[in-house]
């Protein structure tokens, strides 16, 4: 039996594969990675995919052939299921596999805040698939309403918003800005993509709260100005279909993209050990946790809090990055019969893109220098342009870009779905007109004033659109 210390690392993020870096072809040392998918993603640019900027696998890479120069690292393709301190053991579907160390990676998840139910009316951007999905909704959207007679239906498919006004939600809002004033506005016939409405829901007093107050002022003209219209102070408390009811307000919308909030991965719940607000495990300054210490959690799924302002740090991949690498260097550190580190977090600065060619940093840890538009851009497709893990990915992307900031077009704009899921948004349309129509001809039947005769109609015609409903529905799965 080998004598290497065997590191378990779950998760192939930002944290996992850069602690996976680091015990790279190390004496003394095996290592396994799992992960439920067998490819790293990009998360920060996940956005463009749903946008059509760029091309899923320009923002992802196989995780075989990140550490497939790494002659100590296996990779297996499975879900975790929990862990268990005292065997040493990681629970996946197939088998548990021991471990000397284990570092958790797992990343964060969507937070509908109790109401889960609103996720498939509102997808999150946290995978390839849900990217996709947004991708596939918002296109979707400029065909159907490019092809309805009825205004109000129109009206509907024409409205997008997006609940959460972080970088994420504000990099969603510009970018639907720009699609509809640049992109799209010479591809239809019917209908004119600029009279798009885009609205940014905020619960708080202004959108991009971690940024300075200076800079969210100017990340909101900038939306304003692709046609963004920002709601702040706003609680959002319905999540329908085709609707969201926020302020005391209903919004007829067919396209909602949440971007309110994340929290960690179900994981954390079966380690056994403290878990802050957010679900994140609770985690001592070196990353280990409390009363194991062979177990290192990092990235979103650790609170670290061991700071100057005693405040957790946030879910930002520097963090993720950084805290990878110091977990692998306390393991080896450990080996080597060497003492442990704390973890000190080196602040870099942050960053947001408003649109085409336009973006906000503040850099340092005290962020006083700010710097927004083109040149701001310019920086922050530098760094993530750096960020990105393989050569191939960072030409493909900076082509991409190049060819989008010269043209405005996006090459990526295909529609990609089941047909029934398509079908299935057209039977709804269906209905909506079709109940209407009845609601008019049995309001004339009726003869009655407009406000009565409508309630009257609509309670006696609701038979009626269910039999049509379930007769279409029948239809489209033959």
């Amino acid at each position: 039996m080998s004598s290497d210390k065997h590191v378990v690392i779950v998760g192939g993020g930002f944290a996992g594969l850069n602690a996976a870096k680091e015990l790279c072809n190390r004496s003394g040392v095996r290592v396994t990675v799992i992960d439920r998918r067998n490819h790293h993603l990009f998360q920060p640019l996940l956005y463009q995919v749903a946008m059509a900027a760029i091309s899923p696998a320009d923002i992802a890479v196989p995780i075989r052939s990140i550490v497939s120069k790494n002659n100590n690292t296996d990779v297996i393709l499975a879900p975790v299921l929990g862990i268990d301190r005292t065997k040493n053991q990681v629970i996946c579907d197939f088998k548990s596999i021991d471990y000397d160390y284990l570092i958790l990676a797992c990343g964060a998840s969507h937070s509908y805040f109790g109401r889960d139910d609103w996720e498939d009316n509102a997808p999150g951007l946290k995978s390839i698939e849900e990217g996709t999905e947004i991708r596939r909704r918002v296109f979707l959207s400029y065909e159907l309403a490019e092809r309805e007679n009825d205004i109000a239906l129109q009206k509907e498919l024409l409205t997008f918003i997006v609940v959460g006004g972080g970088p994420t939600g504000v990099e969603l809002a510009g970018a639907l800005g720009e699609i509809s004033r640049y992109t799209l506005q010479s591809d239809f016939r019917h209908i004119n993509p600029t009279r798009t409405r885009i609205i940014l829901i905020e619960a708080g007093p202004r959108i991009l709260p971690a940024f300075d107050s200076k800079l969210s002022e100017y990340a909101a003209r900038e939306l304003e100005r692709l046609g963004v219209t920002i709601w702040t102070n706003t609680m959002v408390t319905n999540v329908a279909s085709d609707s969201v009811t926020a302020g005391g307000e209903t919004i007829r919308a067919r396209t909602i993209l949440w971007a309110a909030g994340v929290m960690a991965n179900s994981i954390s719940k079966t380690i056994g050990t403290e878990l802050d607000r957010q679900g994140r495990v609770v985690v001592e300054p070196d990353l280990s946790i409390q009363g194991s210490p062979n177990i290192f959690v990092v990235g979103d799924l650790a609170s670290f809090s061991h700071t100057d302002d005693q405040k957790p740090l946030p879910g930002l991949a520097p963090v993720a990055i950084q805290q990878g690498k110091h977990a692998a260097r306390n393991i080896l550190a450990d080996i080597m019969k060497k003492e442990r580190k704390p973890f000190h977090y080196f602040d870099k600065g942050i960053m947001a893109t408003v649109g085409r060619a336009n973006a906000i940093v503040q850099i340092g840890q005290t962020g006083r220098f700010h710097s927004t538009g083109f040149f701001a851009w310019l920086t922050w497709l530098i760094v993530h342009i750096a960020y990105l893990i393989s050569f191939r990915n960072r030409v493909m992307v900076l082509f991409q870009w190049g060819w989008s900031y010269f043209n405005f077009r996006r090459g990526a704009r295909l529609i990609r779905s089941k047909i029934w899921k398509t079908r299935q948004l057209e039977l709804t349309l269906d209905q909506k007109r079709a109940e209407r129509q009845l609601v008019e001809n049995s309001a004339q039947k009726l003869n009655m004033t407009q406000k009565t005769s409508k309630k009257t109609a609509k309670k006696e015609v609701k038979k009626m659109v269910k039999t049509n409903q379930t007769r279409k529905s029948k239809t489209a799965v033959g």
